[in-house]
């Protein structure tokens, strides 16, 4: 299952582990991202907190947790790449994953029609 939020993450849901990243429309607004910052495994993140920090020639911004739930991995290579987030935003430049508190709170969020449809 594949939604997205306002603020231009994705979660891809396996299980209670979403993945978590930034849209492809999101790094084209950012340009070229040179510095990434992610969480510690093992935070526990609400839902709308910031949990990373994505930097561009542009702009810095944060990545806020979609949902509320726990770190269980984090994506290292593009810490040390962050092009990666460029190259591949919703698949190798994923940030996080996510153990979910609640799975049905993805339902809450956007599909993909719904997400075309906000950047339109």
């Amino acid at each position: 299952m594949l939604r997205y939020t306002e603020e231009h993450e994705w979660l891809r849901l396996e299980g209670d582990i979403a993945t978590v990243g930034i849209t492809g429309h999101a790094s084209n607004l950012l340009g070229d991202v040179v510095f990434v910052q992610l969480p510690e495994v093992g935070t526990t993140l609400a839902k709308g907190e910031g949990a990373a920090v994505v930097e561009s020639v542009k702009a810095a911004s944060d990545v806020y947790a979609p949902l509320a739930g726990e770190v269980v991995e984090v994506n290292q290579a593009i810490v040390d790449d962050p092009a990666i987030v460029n190259a591949d935003p919703q698949g190798a430049g994923w940030f996080f994953k996510l153990k979910l508190k609640d799975v049905k709170a993805m339902d809450g969020l956007m599909d993909e029609a719904a997400y075309k449809k906000l950047i339109e």
